[in-house]
């Protein structure tokens, strides 16, 4: 289960990378998490050697798409940015 007591990681290296692509650091990404409404769907196109997912989330007036992985019992970030895409799911899912 997902809450404020959740362990978070990253590869320094793919925050640093993502923050200078999409303009969102991981630390800020963890929010998504957090978002009461957000939703949790698999990744069925990258997952190959481990499940990933997605969680698309309310962060800083927006819904942000993270690409997240179980690893360990912690959830390790790979990929977070502000993507229509992900826009469209949150908001599906609240109807």
């Amino acid at each position: 289960m997902i809450g404020r007591g959740s362990q978070f990681e990253w590869d320094p290296a793919k925050d640093r990378l993502n923050r200078e692509k999409h303009g969102v650091a991981f630390r800020t990404a963890q929010q998504a998490f957090f978002d009461p409404r957000r939703v949790i769907a698999e990744d069925l196109d990258h997952s190959g050697t481990e499940q990933r997912y997605f969680c698309f989330g309310w962060v800083e007036g927006g819904v942000m798409t993270v690409r997240f992985t179980w690893r360990e019992g912690r959830i390790r970030i790979f990929g977070a940015g502000y993507w229509r895409k992900g826009k469209t799911i949150h908001e599906q899912q609240e109807r």
